[in-house]
């Protein structure tokens, strides 16, 4: 993940991404995804700039901000704020909650001193509830990037955390 200095590198990175996707609507998802990765997140600038640059392809794709804005609002995946260098997803459905999520989740909390899409002061952690995970059968579950922990118990929590830097 890279901070963006400038407008310029918003572009190069949007370009980097439509090159490799395509310039179609079928790939806006992933395009989304890629800046997201990048960037940490999906800054306004990315918005236009991707649609700008789709506007000026050969295929002229005519896409708004706000149809953009819906995609990565919609998907728990990407982010219009920016983020810490380790995102926290908890999962808060029904057979988690029942196998005891909510003590896992005030435990989360109380260590990090963050409500739902908080982020640390220092920027290391993001703390994000998320519908489903598809793992009811290891709940409660806690994904932090890309590693996945199941049945977690609030005794835990500390030891986890530690593992990031």
């Amino acid at each position: 993940m890279i901070a963006p200095t400038s407008k310029r590198e918003i572009s190069v990175i949007v370009r980097e991404a439509i090159e490799r996707h395509g310039p179609t609507r079928d790939v806006l998802i992933p395009v989304l995804s890629e800046i997201n990765r990048e960037l940490g997140y999906i800054p306004a600038e990315a918005f236009q700039e991707v649609r700008q640059q789709l506007q000026m392809s050969t295929e002229q794709i005519n896409v708004s901000k706000g149809q953009l804005f819906g995609l990565a609002s919609f998907y728990d995946m990407l982010s219009t704020k920016p983020r810490g260098r380790h995102v926290i997803k908890f999962c808060e459905n029904a057979p988690c909650h029942v196998v005891g999520s909510k003590a896992v989740w005030d435990s989360l909390r109380e260590t990090l001193q963050l409500k739902n899409g908080e982020t640390t002061a220092d920027k290391k952690w993001t703390l994000v509830t998320i519908s489903c995970l598809g793992l009811c059968s290891v709940g409660p579950v806690v994904l932090i990037d890309d590693d996945l922990y199941g049945n977690v118990s609030p005794c835990q929590i500390d030891e986890i955390l530690e593992r990031y830097e």
